[in-house]
């Protein structure tokens, strides 16, 4: 039975889905066509506007002012840049077909077609109507539209507007490609509702959606039970489940990994540097080896205090704020500018005063602290280090653009590694870890950073923070 009336049913949706898609393409066209129409309308309009106070002739004028010539050359301005940002041809002419300014120089009006038609309705103070329906495959066409320019209820000029259609053509067949798609995934699922056996597919699949979903969001004891559906599905469900177990044995493990570091390690290495400044007062002053003991010492510190800090930050949750990005910015280039002084380094801050957006403060300051932290050590005496705030939509980007050597391309895809350092900078202090914890702080609150070069050399870092809050 199913075998006899699947066919049947798939030929009845296909004639209803093309019934439907056919009509749909059509309006869709005809919806973008008109949108480019209002768009030329509403360009037609302004230009008219501009132009309507422009009626002397630069060729029989005698008595023009200064601000009839100043009008003129706004209106030549604006349809150069017209033209220019968008390619579309435009034009105002008096009623004799003179032209009044044009982009491009020596654009004529049209003499038939639509173009002329358009002409002669807008010389009788009526917009233009209409152009024919423009098709995807048709790249020939173009969408003329004129509008009148009124003076004291008089046309004494006409605004005409000659667009490409490449954009349109384009924009109609993404729709038309969307409805196709569309129709064959309606088409799948019609096909897929004939079989009762979907759902007995679909449901653990569904099920493991869920449990993903919950694992990502935190919750880590989200498990699936593996006792439906296909035995290739209940194989993925237990090989989730040990998945899921064995990341959470892991994330477990690092925690404890934390409170036995910050216990374990502390205390004991407190208790050998403190002997090793004790023996330091029975030697000799200038003793090499307890100097070269001593460094090793507190680095040992400072990477343990990295780890730690490291840790901390891949689980600790973000205390998300509404943050003025622009002042916390402006406050670390001024408690860093010090330093930059003693190191001959011009730190400044560039961009705007207040921008809003949705950040931890302490993260973010921790994390701008390390980076211009970086900048500074790999900066020349005398070259400047630059700290900018810019929104751009619906993101922060906080950048921090230094002259220092910079860095080699495949140096860029290692920088934020685990104790990655470039050959280069070895000699210099540092353990490696700080742009690791920086992009830790900065992921937990939904915020990224991005390293680029800053040309002719040097090192940009960017961080952006969401301006929507969660």
């Amino acid at each position: 039975m199913r075998t006899r009336l699947l066919p049947l049913l798939i030929v009845l949706m296909a004639g209803v889905l093309l019934a439907l898609g056919i009509p749909l393409g059509v309006i869709t066209a005809g919806v973008e066509q008109q949108r480019v129409v209002v768009d030329r309308i509403d360009d037609a309009a302004r230009f008219a506007s501009l132009a309507q106070f422009v009626t002397a002739r630069p060729a029989t004028d005698t008595e023009k002012t200064p601000e009839e010539d100043e009008r003129r050359a706004t209106l030549r301005s604006e349809l150069a840049r017209y033209y220019g940002l968008y390619g579309i041809r435009a034009g105002v002419f008096y009623r004799d077909h003179t032209p009044m300014a044009t982009a491009p120089a020596g654009m004529p009006v049209p003499r038939d077609g639509e173009g002329a038609q358009a002409f002669r309705e807008a010389l009788a103070g009526r917009r233009s109507h209409d152009p024919h329906q423009i098709w995807p495959w048709d790249d020939t066409g173009r969408i003329p539209v004129a509008s009148p320019v009124i003076r004291d209820g008089d046309v004494v000029a006409v605004v005409m507007t000659d667009s490409p259609t490449g954009h349109l053509r384009s924009r109609v067949l993404r729709g038309w490609l969307l409805i196709a798609a569309g129709e064959c995934a309606a088409m799948l699922v019609a096909v897929a509702a004939a079989f009762r056996l979907t759902g007995w597919v679909l449901r653990p699949v569904r099920v493991l959606d869920t449990a993903s979903h919950d694992i990502a969001t935190g919750r880590m004891n989200a498990r699936v039970a593996a006792t439906a559906g296909p035995p290739e599905l209940r194989r993925l469900a237990r090989s989730f489940n040990e998945m899921a177990d064995h990341v959470e044995d892991v994330l477990e493990q690092q925690r404890a990994f934390v409170a036995d570091a910050s216990h374990q390690l502390r205390n004991p290495l407190s208790a050998l540097l403190l002997r090793i400044e004790l023996l330091a007062l029975e030697l000799p002053d200038g003793n090499a080896e307890i100097a070269s003991v001593r460094t090793e010492g507190k680095r040992l510190a400072r990477v343990l205090d990295d780890l730690l800090d490291l840790a901390l930050a891949e689980h600790t949750a973000a205390d998300l704020q509404l943050t003025d990005v622009a002042a916390l910015a402006a406050e670390r280039v001024d408690s860093w500018r010090p330093l930059a002084d003693d190191k001959g380094v011009l730190l400044t801050y560039e961009g705007q005063r207040a921008v809003t957006g949705w950040a931890d403060p302490v993260a973010l300051s921790s994390a701008l602290d390390a980076v211009v932290d970086n900048a500074l050590k790999f900066t020349p005496e005398g070259r400047p280090v630059t700290v900018g705030v810019a929104p751009e939509g619906e993101r922060v980007h906080v950048t921090v653009a230094d002259r220092g050597p910079g860095l080699t391309d495949d140096e860029l895809a290692r920088i934020g590694d685990r104790f990655w350092r470039s050959g280069r900078h070895q000699n210099v202090s540092g353990s490696g870890l700080g742009l690791s914890i920086t992009r830790a702080l900065l992921t937990a609150g939904g915020a990224t950073i991005a390293y680029a070069p800053h040309p002719p050399h040097g090192l940009k870092v960017t961080v952006t923070v969401p301006r929507t809050g969660p």
